[in-house]
């Protein structure tokens, strides 16, 4: 039977401190005096962005449409992506609040808890699929890849990556402040090294297949990681100003992200490695393998850890609880649970289901901030929400209609009809009719009055 210490000590280990509030407020907004600045915040998303599907994406765009045209779609994809997270965070900076704290304002209290689920839980499945990406080749390399050693593996780096969600974003933000410059230099040096065994610059330029488009190449490209970038403002809300926000944001997802997709296509030009661009099996064909264990264990990590805090302030919100710890270590038992059930073979149709489904509703939250809204936010104190705001919802069902009738399928597996182009493929497309519709429909629905909207004081501060 517990005494009563050991299940006080159980129940900080689970709560926290009870006397103080959550150091993260994951259902309130950030007091200004615990913002940070444009380092603190670039490092975490950074952190986030360094994703080793990124590299993979590179390696397949450069081996299917050549070099030089692959730096032209780079460029065009990641200005789009960038943009759309940089606008994000500064909204997310402005009010202080988590994406689902955002979506409570566009979809209503109770349209908020279909993003809690679409958010978290879609985090919950990434954290699952990702952990055996670290915890195989860890096997690999100490060359004790046996069931037992790899499902051990997969424990103990689960964990790990639950670990630095656990403290928050101070846990996430002194790894990362450690994990980023180290990944940027083992990046730059690959690709010195890749530079030379190809004989030079001019040796990367030779090849391509033709086998793909320049639209399907910015689809690629933007559908990396725009699901991801929804997620961005859990972690720029602590920026000190909107400025802040919207430069952090599109440091990591412009910069950062499209640094890691160039290095993925010079690996994958060079090297004959599976998956082709991977950092860690690129150094190795350089010599450099526990280096490149290294990195993937810092890339992975700071991603995963992430995705934990994601499902966190998700679960805050849908039980409307003010403590995210308890969100964080059952969402990451179930994440470890599936991967100890094989999941990391679903990745590619994981990141093809996120790129379809999250992107229209980041384009509902930015088109209601800045149009509808338009910065001036209200505090939540000041506002009753409406149970279903329908304008959102009728915006967001629009939005992946398109997108699955860009994709032509539903979800992987299940088709559906191909009619609509896709110049920014199926994400963008979803995203932008998703912006437009829920424009179009406030101002002619709730702006008229023919359809209610959320109650704000009349006094109420705004942000």
């Amino acid at each position: 039977m517990a005494t009563e210490d050991e299940s006080s000590a159980w129940r900080t280990f689970v709560f926290g401190d009870e006397d103080l509030p959550d150091p993260d407020y994951p259902i309130d907004h950030v007091p200004r005096d615990e913002r940070k600045g444009l380092v603190s915040i670039s490092a975490v998303l950074l952190g986030f962005v360094f994703f080793a599907g990124t590299l993979w994406s590179g390696a397949e765009v450069g081996a299917a449409m050549g070099f030089g045209p692959m730096l032209t779609a780079t460029a065009v994809g990641y200005a789009i992506l960038g943009v759309y997270v940089a606008a994000l965070c500064g909204i997310a900076a402005k009010a202080g609040l988590t994406t689902v704290l955002l979506a409570r304002y566009s979809f209503g209290r109770w349209g908020a808890k279909f993003a809690d689920l679409l958010l978290g839980g879609t985090q919950v499945g990434w954290f699952g699929v990702t952990i055996p990406m670290v915890a195989i080749p860890t096997a690999t390399f100490f060359g004790l890849d046996s069931p037992t050693f790899t499902l051990a593996l997969i424990v103990i780096w689960g964990v790990l990556h639950l670990a630095t969600a656990y403290f928050g974003y101070e846990g996430m933000e002194k790894l990362s402040l450690v994990a980023v410059p180290i990944l940027v230099v083992v990046g730059l040096l690959s690709v010195f090294i890749a530079v030379g065994d190809a004989g030079g610059i001019g040796g990367l330029f030779g090849g391509g297949s033709g086998e793909m488009g320049f639209a399907a190449a910015v689809t690629i490209v933007v559908g990396t990681f725009i699901s991801g970038g929804t997620q961005a403002p859990n972690w720029a809300r602590f920026a000190s100003s909107t400025r802040v926000g919207f430069w952090a944001g599109l440091v990591a997802f412009l910069l950062g992200n499209g640094f890691l997709f160039l290095s993925g296509a010079v690996g994958g030009a060079v090297y004959d490695v599976t998956p082709a661009g991977d950092l860690y099996e690129v150094l190795a064909a350089q010599g450099l393998a526990a280096i490149g264990l290294i990195a993937l264990v810092l890339n992975i990590w700071t991603t995963n850890d992430n995705a934990a805090y994601a499902f966190g302030v998700a679960g805050s919100e849908a039980f409307e609880f003010d403590r995210k710890r308890p969100f964080v270590l059952a969402g990451g038992t179930v994440g470890i649970l599936l991967a100890l059930a094989g999941a990391d073979s679903l990745l590619i149709p994981w990141l093809s289901t996120l790129g379809q489904y999250v992107p229209p509703l980041g384009g509902v939250i930015i088109a209601d901030f800045l149009l509808c809204w338009r910065l001036r936010i209200p505090r939540m104190d000041d506002v009753e929400f409406a149970g279903v705001r329908w304008i959102a919802v009728l915006a967001y069902v629009v939005g992946i209609l398109v997108a699955a009738l860009t994709a032509g399928q539903v979800v992987p597996g299940v088709a559906a009809p191909q009619v609509l182009p896709g110049p920014g493929g199926a994400a963008l497309n979803g995203l932008v009719a998703a912006f437009v519709v829920h424009t179009v429909a406030y101002y002619l629905l709730e702006g008229t009055g023919i359809l209610d909207g959320h109650d704000v004081d009349s006094g109420a501060e705004r942000l």
